[in-house]
Parts: structure tokens; sequence; C-alpha cells
């Protein structure tokens, strides 16, 4: 980290997908506000992050980041909450027991409230409004008062964050995760489908050598009665996460409102704000890598965000889509190699493969998901490297908002539960499907 760099010198750059706030004054006592309060996360927790994704990019563990696109204030309760732990929990088991090895769980979760828009406007009909950019920046409904950017919102989404962070640890720390009770982690409107079958043969095949273990090593498993859970989101709303970086003795600052950040493949500006600010925080960051990146500017990228090359520091998100992986990745991923930077690789394969229907809506296809996946395992091993971890928008409600998996949702389906207001996401189904298919990648 360079000496001049201060939570504030990303205002000396370019900040793309900014929104514009009408009153100055307004925004700067929100600030004042948010800077104020207490942090959401500690430097300790942001620290332990790192190691363990040190660790992944030696291969000893495996990362699995998922949830919302957007999350919403209105799901900010405690059933939508528990069920995205739910899905996450027995997500993070398969890979487990099918892979043999340790999980990393980080959630898109308690912070993902903002998003990147193609456009500053929208229009409907002969009404032009400011685009929807999430719940922390404006409001979903079109209408001049709920589209208009209102700095208070900042204060919401930090007080929503801080509910569902708490909610998270009190289940993590209090024996909802513990491996002997995994009757804990069952969704309500789960059925007798084929995924839902063998996830119980691989849970009953876990408890009898569990209850092995307990006869051979009594008061050994202790630590299965407790889970690491994370929580990340994108760093888009730069007054927001300026407003929670704090300098923490000699360490440096962190951005505590959050355990990782990453940047968005619209705000990846080599001379962006973004950047400039993600630069300076000791968080584990992430950069979502896109079909427009070159190994030239990869690699000054990476030489900015991790300029000392610590493992654990830096996180590759790749998403092409399933028909331009083969053609984009391989080029990066040698690049990467062969200038030994030790970075760690993760498979976004859901914003690559985004489409619209003849109705209107978003949607993505679960099969050009499989494949983008399926792809990306295959050429980092031929490149000599290997693909730590995925990075999914997922749900833990029985969503229809991505066509085909287990269900074989088509497009006339998708109206029957779509709620997404930004971006499609898997259903429970369609996640433990894809749980079981990373397994087979692994082994």
């Amino acid at each position: 980290m360079s000496s001049s760099w201060l939570p504030d010198s990303w205002k000396t750059r370019v900040a793309k997908q900014q929104p514009v706030y009408p009153d100055d004054a307004v925004l700067a006592e929100s600030l004042r506000k948010l800077s104020s309060l207490p942090t959401l996360t500690t430097a300790w927790e942001v620290e332990r992050l790192r190691s363990e994704l040190a660790e992944a990019v030696d291969g000893r563990t495996f990362v699995l980041q998922g949830g919302d696109c957007s999350e919403s204030f209105d799901d900010c309760n405690s059933t939508a909450v528990l069920r995205k732990l739910k899905v996450l929990i027995q997500m993070s088991l398969v890979l487990i027991a099918g892979a043999r090895k340790r999980v990393v769980r980080i959630g898109r979760i308690a912070g993902q409230y903002a998003k990147p828009r193609s456009s500053d406007m929208e229009r409907r009909g002969d009404v032009e409004l400011p685009s929807y950019r999430g719940d922390i920046i404006n409001k979903p409904g079109f209408t001049l008062a709920e589209r208009t950017p209102d700095p208070s919102l900042m204060l919401a989404a930090f007080e929503r964050s801080a509910m569902t962070l708490n909610f998270i640890r009190a289940l993590s720390e209090g024996g909802f995760a513990d491996l002997h009770h995994p009757e804990n982690w069952d969704l309500e409107f789960v059925r007798n489908t084929p995924g839902s079958r063998r996830y119980q043969q691989l849970l009953d095949s876990l408890s009898e050598s569990i209850r092995f273990m307990q006869v051979v090593s009594p008061g050994e498993l202790h630590q299965l009665r407790r889970v690491d859970f994370f929580i990340s989101h994108e760093a888009l709303l730069l007054h927001y996460e300026q407003a929670l970086t704090r300098a923490e003795r000699q360490r440096g600052w962190y951005n505590l409102g959050t355990h990782m950040v990453w940047i968005g493949d619209r705000t990846r500006d080599l001379n962006g704000a973004h950047v400039e600010y993600c630069r300076g925080i000791r968080n584990p960051v992430g950069v979502k890598v896109g079909n427009s990146m070159t190994p030239e500017e990869l690699l000054e990228l990476i030489q900015i965000l991790n300029p000392e090359n610590e493992p654990g520091r830096l996180t590759l998100i790749h998403r092409f889509g399933a028909e331009k992986i083969r053609d984009r990745l391989p080029y990066l991923v040698e690049a990467v190699r062969s200038a030994g930077c030790r970075v760690l690789w993760s498979c976004d394969p859901m914003h690559g493969n985004t489409h619209g229907t003849r109705s209107g809506l978003k949607t993505r296809s679960f099969d050009d998901i499989i494949s983008e996946i399926i792809s990306a395992f295959r050429i980092h091993k031929e490149c000599g490297g290997r693909l730590g971890g995925i990075h999914l928008e997922l749900t833990g409600e029985d969503v229809t908002e991505c066509t085909g998996g287990p269900g074989n949702l088509t497009e006339t389906d998708l109206s029957r539960d779509y709620r997404s207001t930004v971006d499609p996401r898997l259903n429970y189904e369609q996640s433990m499907e894809i749980a079981f298919l990373l397994a087979e990648q692994m082994r």
C-alpha cells in the first residue's frame, strides 16, 4: 500500500456507476453518521479469511461464494436469511464429502445492496427515470420519488447488514451447523427429487461415519458443531465503502463493513476510482474478469492490487459465457502462470450466460452454466493450474428464474415465481445439482 493512499483517494479518479445525489449536505450528514457507527467485522476476521484464501491458492481448500445478485431490504428477515444459509451449507457439505477438501464459505450477503447498470436511465413509454441501482441507492418502483438516489438508504442498508450478520453469527456459533443435527438445514419446500434423494444418501453415509468416530474417539469431534461463514459484496458505491474503512494500528486500512469485496467487470479500469480504492485496503479483493480483458491489462491490474504477490489477497473471478470461455481464458491463465502471480482463480458461470426472453425477462440457461463450469476446470488443468473457487448467484427460495436444471424449467415456467428485480438466480434444486457436479470435477 502506498503511503499516500487514504480512504478518499478514489475521489481523484473517475468513478463509474455512481449515483448523482440531489443534495450534497444530506449526503455528507448520512456519511458522517455511517462513519461513526460500530463496524460490522473486525480486522482479525478479515485476516483469517485471507489465510483461508491463501490455502485455496495452494489447492488445500475450495471457495464457495454465493448468494443474491442484489439483496432486497424486504428480504431482510429470518426466513430468507436462513434459507440462503441452508443451501450454502448443504452445497459445501456435498463438496467436502465428494471432493475430500475443506470449503471456504463466502456469502454474497449482508451488504450486497448495490448493482451496476448498463444505462444510467430507464425509459418506459414516454417516461425516462434514473435506473434502479439497488436498495442502497434508490427503489425499484417507477416513479421519480422512488428512483431519485437517497443517501439515507446507506444507513438503512448498514442496519440490515448488521441484523443479517448478527443472525448468521448466532446460527453458525450456536449449533445450527452442527453435523450431528443436519435436519436443521432442511428446506421445508423441498420434495422427493433426485437431487434431494442423492443428498440424503450422502448425509446418511456421513452420519454413520460420525457415529463411528464418536465411538472410537469420544470428545474429538467438537469442531463439527460450528462453521465459519464470511460475507462479501461488490465494492460499487464508493461513498459507502469509504465510510466503513478504518485504520487498525500498524496493520493498515480495512473495510470493516465486510470481509471481502470485489471489483466488477464494468468498474475495473486500471486508472479508475474502484481500483484506486481497493488497492489500499487489507481485505481480500476479487476482480471480475470478462471478455474485454487482455493479458497485459490483467497483469498490470494484478501488480496494482497485489504488488507483494501475497496469496490470499487477490481472487480473479472469470466470467466469459459458455461460448467464449474456451477462446478467452487460456491466454489469461498462461500469462498469469508465466508471471508467477499467486492468485486464486474462481469461475462465475452466471453473468456471461444472461439473455432475454420473448416476454422481456432476463434468464440464464442451466446447460450453459454447467458447460462453462466444466470448461473452466478443463482449461485450468490443461494450463497446469487449478480452479480454486466458484462464484454463483443463487437463492434458498423455490424461484423460477433460470431455465433448465432438474426441474426442466422452460421460458413459460419463469413467470410462475420470478422474484429478482435485477438478475436471475439459481434455485435450490439447480444449486444442489451444481454442487454435485463441482464435487465430481474436483475429484
